[in-house]
Parts: structure tokens; sequence; C-alpha cells
């Protein structure tokens, strides 16, 4: 379809993209982050409410991409050195017990012919919603403390395991064929990585400096051109696309490093958070089956029920493995950021109706129940942290805020995951 006809619903998606934060400013004593008014927006105008706006293939390849970015800044976002050892390590374990949570209340829902398929709603459980979570730990200046390093590390491993799951298991090859092209991948990755590490040729970085600053913007164009170039392999291997763009954006973040990379920084989150994002989930809204919801009360009974599962499957596991980490007051809030989930879960329910192992009110049910969870869990999580006084300005130079043992954190054996 031509760029004509998509004009009417672009400008309807340029027009909420600008209204959303406005909104969500005023409403910022409720916490309601504009991702949410974002896709609340995009289900009045789409297809099953007003009408107004449609998503048609130039809307959905723009929001493809937005997607694909999402992944990209949020692989970006990770500093590894400061999650080696225990963030990882409990990351790790906190997902490995959800997702066999997960699967046991899945099966349950099987066999009581709620759902056709466990992997796929055992899967969707799983995830955390760390694209999504990124700026609204960033506007609180989070990142940088130890509260923030624990959830990136938790937030990571819920991200990128659900990926690698779908990545092996729900693409149409054989798991032994996925799981070694997922190697090869890897290996990829790694290579790619190894030489952002070594120290680029004084020309090369000279010349990038030379035209940070002048149309040609080179380094963002390198940045966006290894974001495509990781998600082709990723694609041509059989894998998820998404998983090329997360490590794209590992990558990169290893090449900025220096006193040009916040600057960098900058202008790849102007490209993301003020253009592409935006529209992948104002889309996601015009998607939204509304229908399938509302086509009978245990149809829309089911949003509060996964709703639920979302607590039980992320939260807690994150409260009992993060107990002898986190002080009492914030293990709460950290377990509800945990239970947060909403891009995988359009993605994973997206794929599983397409092949036929998702009902159509599951996928629905699972989509609002993501959109209650990034609406009230990260509300709810930071006004506890603010009425408790826990909530700490970043500080890059200690690093774990007042009162936190940087050994304590990493534990023994930091060297390795």
């Amino acid at each position: 379809m031509s760029l004509e006809a998509a004009i009417p619903s672009l400008v309807l998606i340029a027009l909420i993209a600008v209204i959303s934060p406005l909104l969500a400013d005023r409403l910022k004593r409720f916490n309601v982050p504009d991702v949410v008014l974002e896709l609340l927006l995009g289900i009045i105008v789409g297809p099953y409410v007003l009408h107004w706006a449609h998503p048609n293939s130039t809307v959905r390849a723009l929001s493809d991409i937005g997607l694909a970015f999402l992944m990209f800044l949020a692989g970006y976002e990770l500093d590894l050195d400061k999650m080696r050892g225990r963030p990882l390590q409990l990351g790790a374990a906190s997902w490995l017990a959800s997702l066999a949570i997960a699967l046991g209340l899945a099966f349950a829902l099987v066999r009581t012919g709620l759902a056709i398929n466990t992997l796929i709603v055992g899967l969707a459980l799983t995830t955390t919603a760390l694209g999504t979570l990124l700026p609204m730990l960033h506007d609180e200046g989070m990142l940088h403390t130890q509260f923030g390093r624990l959830f990136l590390g938790a937030g990571t491993v819920g991200e990128f395991g659900p990926i690698v799951v779908v990545a092996v298991l729900l693409t149409r090859k054989d798991p032994v064929v996925s799981s070694l092209l997922l190697v090869v991948f890897i290996a990829v990755a790694v290579m790619c990585a190894l030489l952002a590490t070594k120290g680029q040729p004084p020309q090369f970085v000279a010349l990038l400096r030379r035209h940070l600053h002048s149309s040609a913007q080179l380094p963002i164009r390198v940045s966006v051109l290894l974001v495509f170039v990781l998600a082709f392999i990723a694609f041509k291997l059989g894998l998820d696309v998404l998983l090329g763009a997360f490590a794209a954006g590992l990558v990169v973040r290893l090449f900025t490093v220096g006193q040009d990379g916040p600057i960098i920084k900058g202008k790849l989150e102007a490209i993301g958070f003020g253009f592409l994002i935006p529209i992948f989930f104002i889309v996601s809204g015009m998607k939204f089956n509304l229908h399938a919801l509302t086509a009978s009360p245990s149809a829309f009974l089911r949003v509060p029920l996964f709703f639920v599962l979302f607590l039980i499957v992320r939260g807690l596991p994150s409260l009992f493995f993060y107990r002898s980490t986190l002080p009492r007051p914030q293990r709460m809030p950290f377990a509800l950021f945990c239970s947060t989930g909403l891009p995988l879960i359009v993605v994973i329910t997206t794929l599983g109706v397409s092949q036929g192992r998702m009902l159509p009110e599951n996928a629905a049910a699972l989509v609002g129940a993501g959109m209650l969870s990034v609406l009230l869990f990260p509300m709810i999580g930071l006004n506890r942290l603010r009425k408790i006084g826990e909530v700490m300005v970043a500080d890059a130079a200690e690093g774990l805020g007042e009162g936190a043992d940087m050994e304590e954190l990493e534990g023994p054996g930091d060297e390795s995951l």
C-alpha cells in the first residue's frame, strides 16, 4: 500500500505521540506512563473503535522498526560490567524459577480448556518490560543505584530469556537446528563485541568524531547500520530479529565508550523515543483485538486472571531470590517492576495466534493484562519507593548509594556468571 494511503493514519499517530506525554504530565501525580496512553489512544482511533486509523503495510513496517529500536535501546542501556556477578546471577535464577511456575500454571490452563498451548502462554507470563520501564527508571534517576542495577539484571534476563526461547522453540525450524543457529549468531555477536572492545584506529575515531555534529551524523548512521545488520543476520538464520536488535545495542554501547558516548546516546534516544518507539506502541493499540476481549464475560475475566498470574510468576520468585540483597522496603516495588510486561507479550501473542497455538481471546486478555501491569505496577512501585525515601539520585561514582557495599552486592565469584 502506498505512502499516500498511510498518511492519514500517520498524522493521527504523530498527534497521539505528542498528546500522550502532555497527558502523562497532567497526570503526573498518578505516575501514568505515556506508553499506556499511547496504547489506549491507539485502541480508540483504531479499527475496533472509531475506525479513524488503520495499520496498513506502511504503518506496520514503521511499527516493526520501532519495536526493533526499542530492543536496541534496551540492549544499549545495559552496562554488563556493572551487572556482572550478583545482578545477573540473581536475575537468571529468578527467571528460571518463574519459567517453571509459568509452565505449571499454563499446563493447568490447558487442562481446563482455557488455553491450547502450554509453552506460548507460559512464556508470555515470564516477560519483564525492561524496554518500557527504562525511560521511567531513567527519569527517576534510578538506573545507577543498587535497586536499578539489580533490576537491570532481572529485566535483562526477563527480556532476553523469552527472546531466546522464541528463537529456538517458536520458529518453524527443528529446535536442534534453531539451537545450532543460535550458537552461530552468538558467535557473530561476540566477534562484533570483541572488535568493539579493541582500540579503534585513531584515524577512524577521528573521522567519527569529526562527523558527529555534521550533517553526515556518521556515528549514528553506523549504529543504525549495526541494528539492521545484526537483525538481518538473525532473520537469515531463522531467529527472531529482536535478538539481533538487542545484541546490536550491546555492541554499539561498547563502540561508543568515551567522551562522545553521552552525545551519541542522546541522539539515538531521540531517534527511538522521539520517533520510532511511540509508533510501535500506538500501532499495538490499533491492532488490539477489542472484539475478542468483549465477546463474552469469560474472555473479559481472563484479563484479571492473567494480571494476577504476572504477580505470581514474576513477583513471587523476585521476593524470594532478592530477600537478602534488597532492603525490606524495596522488595515489593522490585517485585512489581519485575511483574510488568507488555512489548514481548504483544510479540509472543501475535506469533501464537498466527501459528494457531493461542486463542484470540487469550491473546487479547494477555495484552490487556500487560497494559494494566504497565499502568499499575510501576505507579504503585514508584509511589512506594518515594514514600519510604528509597529512590536515590543516580551517582555513577559511588554506584550503589548510601549504606550499600559493592562487595556485598557482587558477592563471591563475581568474575563470571
